[in-house]
């Protein structure tokens, strides 16, 4: 076989393979969509894990993919807030891709939020985004009706170092300290310090050993992130009685 035959041979396996893979991209398109909005999904309600099991023992992490869709049909409102606290109509939070809303300038990023209804029970979940060790770090935030008590947390990251910085996302007995943690002190929003060497109040947790850069990292993520919407908060706090109104231990 001369050379012209082995390139032209190999023109045409190369056209072949990259029709082939090109036609498998686009037939499994919607199942990797599909896939990731219930990931997406899973990890909202992940956040109000402690209520739904509460309410009906049921277990977020034992729901099939299926239960997770019809779940959060039955039960979560979706929205989105624009930089000034306004709702975007039309738009659905679960599209909102927060890694590229925090590239963009802050006047035009969109914020995600999802209101679960349970037994009656109202809570807010807010998605929050900031900068671990290595990478992003994100999180989805449930507070309770008085828009003050945390009712659960779910981090994740893009890169933590595992064993210290990716425990964030990995250990239960860390995250759980978030649960009926407070944001608000004296009237003022705070969010919850992550603390080296322990917790000493209700805005504090004890803080990961060896990890104290992505420690501060979730710190500086909750405050920041919450002030994203905290025109959204400060109205829900004003129908419950009065922005002025303080709810403390």
């Amino acid at each position: 076989m001369d050379n012209k035959k082995i390139y032209g041979f190999v023109l045409i396996m190369t056209l072949v393979v990259a029709g082939v893979l090109a036609v498998l991209k686009e037939a499994t398109a919607g199942l990797v969509a599909q896939n990731e909005e219930v990931f997406n999904k899973r990890a909202i309600l992940a956040a109000v894990s402690e209520p739904i099991q509460q309410s009906g023992e049921i277990m977020v992490a034992d729901l099939s993919d299926q239960e997770v869709q019809e779940f959060f049909a039955s039960n979560v409102k979706q929205m989105v807030l624009d930089a000034e606290g306004g709702i975007v109509e039309g738009a659905m939070a679960i599209d909102v891709d927060m890694p590229k809303e925090k590239k963009k300038e802050a006047a035009s990023r969109q914020f995600p939020l999802y209101e679960v209804n349970l037994d009656g029970e109202r809570y807010y979940v807010f998605s929050v985004i900031g900068n671990g060790l290595w990478d992003i770090i994100w999180a989805n935030i449930a507070l309770e009706s008085d828009m003050n008590t945390i009712a659960g947390v779910a981090f994740d990251h893009a890169g933590e170092t595992p064993g210290l910085g990716a425990e964030i996302k990995d250990n239960k007995g860390w995250y759980q300290q978030f649960y009926k943690k407070k944001i608000f002190r004296d009237g003022e929003l705070v969010g919850v310090n992550v603390r080296k060497g322990g917790a000493k109040d209700d805005w504090d947790v004890d803080g990961l050993s060896g990890a104290t850069i992505t420690g501060d990292g979730v710190t500086d993520m909750i405050y920041n992130g919450l002030n994203a919407y905290e025109s959204f908060i400060n109205e829900k706090r004003s129908e419950l009685g009065g922005t002025s109104m303080l709810i403390q231990q």
